[in-house]
């Protein structure tokens, strides 16, 4: 029997690390592929990266427009439960066996929200991970306890889940799918990208992407402004900037990145949106990934290239040694951006840097979800700690 599997994506970020996961499903033939498209993909001012997925081959099922109209937390609750009624809606003519959702954005859980209603089971991907200063770290964990599948991409979220209380035998430690294209996309060279970017890229290349610290909104002004200040000191180096994502306080951090690039614009640039060639291509020539994204935790580490993670978005993840933490200060910013220039720096990390690739988790997460009884999944029952027991 074909098991009906509906992934969902709101972003070009979840995307990124769904493509190969939604190739892997289209791949199984005991698979069947729905598709459902929301949150940030549709909006024009985000790119309108719904047009990624469909010059990747994708057909896209269901289309759910949940009305980004601002960036305050007001509209991105009511956008929430937008998504909620729109994706329940979708689900409903879809009749999927099971939902497969990516990650901690608020379209995510209203996605794992409408499932649950549904009695839809849930499957999980990057569960148990951490980012201490973002609503998305709650978001995470919630969506967690109402999945009834989790794919971790490390042993320590694993442990984590369990410590929610989640069946062991349903907690799959398979690796970050994400890292399964770095070996298959084609990249392109510096000449193929400054045509396509429109830029001329200078022998030295920053990639540059940061997003509202939700749970710290009084300092977005001073810590977008700290990370301008501190970039405005390296001449003769192209600055890409990455689009910001939808979360509240988004238009400071874009309408400020927007003004520096305007002072420069041979040597800065702002690109909302890039398919995943593109992006990984830049990322691949850079000699720094700066900001607070997760691909400054995950790919650039994979990519053998430097991270200055700047501030508490992505703090609680795991560390690889490219990546150097500094605060939202210029002075500290600075000072990271120097050492990952530093060429003695550089070359312990490519000494000490396992490579994360052929990690395989995309084709996991799918033979997983083909050979378990999905029917049986929707009661969950709560697994104390073995210590807890003895008490």
């Amino acid at each position: 029997m074909i098991k009906r599997v509906c992934v969902v994506t709101g972003s070009r970020a979840d995307y990124s690390h769904l493509s190969p996961v939604i190739n892997a499903i289209k791949s199984h033939p005991k698979l069947a592929l729905q598709l459902i498209v929301t949150g940030q993909h549709l909006d024009k001012k985000f790119g309108s990266t719904w047009l990624n997925i469909i010059n990747d081959g994708h057909k896209i099922d269901q289309k759910i427009d949940i009305g980004l109209k601002s960036d305050t937390p007001l509209s991105t609750a009511n956008s929430l439960g937008r998504g909620v009624g729109g994706i329940a809606e979708s689900l409903n003519k879809l009749n999927p066996d099971i939902l497969v959702a990516l990650g901690d954005r608020f379209e995510i859980f209203a996605a794992a929200m409408a499932a649950l209603l549904l009695n839809i089971p849930i499957a999980h991907i990057h569960g148990g991970e951490e980012t201490e200063a973002a609503f998305d770290d709650a978001i995470r964990h919630a969506v967690t306890k109402i999945s009834h599948l989790h794919f971790c991409s490390a042993k320590l979220y694993g442990d984590r889940i369990r410590q929610m209380g989640e069946d062991p035998k349903r907690i799959h430690m398979v690796g970050a799918p994400g890292l399964d294209q770095l070996n298959t996309i084609e990249y392109l060279g510096a000449h193929e990208l400054s045509k396509k970017l429109k830029i001329k890229l200078r022998k030295s290349i920053f990639i540059i992407t940061y997003h509202p610290v939700t749970l710290k909104p009084n300092e977005t002004k001073t810590s977008i402004n700290a990370l301008i200040s501190a970039l405005d000191n390296f001449k003769n180096t192209t600055l890409i900037f990455t689009g910001v994502n939808s979360d509240p306080g988004n238009r400071l951090i874009n309408n400020t990145i927007e003004e520096f690039v305007s002072k420069k614009p041979k040597d800065r640039i702002l690109i909302n949106s890039m398919d995943k060639e593109k992006y990984l291509s830049v990322m691949k020539l850079s000699d720094v990934v700066i900001g607070n994204s997760s691909a400054g935790m995950i790919e650039a580490p994979a990519l053998g290239i430097p991270t200055v993670n700047i501030g508490d978005r992505q703090k609680g993840r795991i560390t690889k040694p490219s990546i150097i933490n500094c605060i939202s200060e210029k002075d500290s910013i600075l000072g990271a951006i120097n050492k990952a220039l530093d060429i003695e720096f550089i070359l312990s990390v490519k000494k000490s840097l396992k490579l994360l690739r052929n990690s395989s988790a995309s084709e996991k997460i799918a033979l997983i979800i083909a050979n378990t009884n999905l029917k049986e999944l929707n009661i969950k029952t709560f697994h104390d700690l073995e210590w807890l027991k003895d008490d």
